[in-house]
């Protein structure tokens, strides 16, 4: 049994419906300022990902009032402001390089397998793919 439906309880007055009713909706502000400054952090530490940023404390720096969310749940201007905060705070970003540290492999083209490397099941379907061919 619920309370609304316990007619023992008294009903309540306007005045405590009032007073629910604002505390829920300061309640629900709250969620939503919170859901909101979540889907700001998490926009731009995708951007700052994006743009080379180091340490995402960098994040830090940025004013959270210079920061909007459009219609549609994006940052407005957020490439914007990492290629300011790249312009102000270079350290903060990987410095770019035109050579890899990566070593290529070698070049070499494909070769066969000789029949000497090959296992008798393996020569055996080589084989019949070869005169297949033919």
């Amino acid at each position: 049994m619920t309370e609304a439906s316990d007619p023992s309880l008294p009903e309540p007055t306007l005045e405590e419906l009032r007073a629910e009713t604002a505390a829920l909706t300061r309640q629900l502000q709250e969620v939503t300022e919170a859901a909101r400054a979540r889907i700001i952090r998490a926009e731009l530490k995708a951007e700052a990902i994006k743009a080379g940023m180091i340490d995402l404390d960098g994040l830090k720096l940025i004013e959270p009032t210079a920061v909007k969310l459009d219609d549609k749940g994006e940052v407005e201007g957020a490439g914007a402001l990492m290629t300011k905060l790249k312009r102000e705070k270079p350290w903060l970003f990987a410095a770019h390089s035109s050579s890899s540290r990566a070593t290529p492999p070698h070049a070499e083209p494909p070769r066969q397998k000789h029949a000497s490397e090959m296992t008798a099941a393996e020569y055996r379907a080589a084989r019949a793919e070869m005169l297949r061919r033919r």
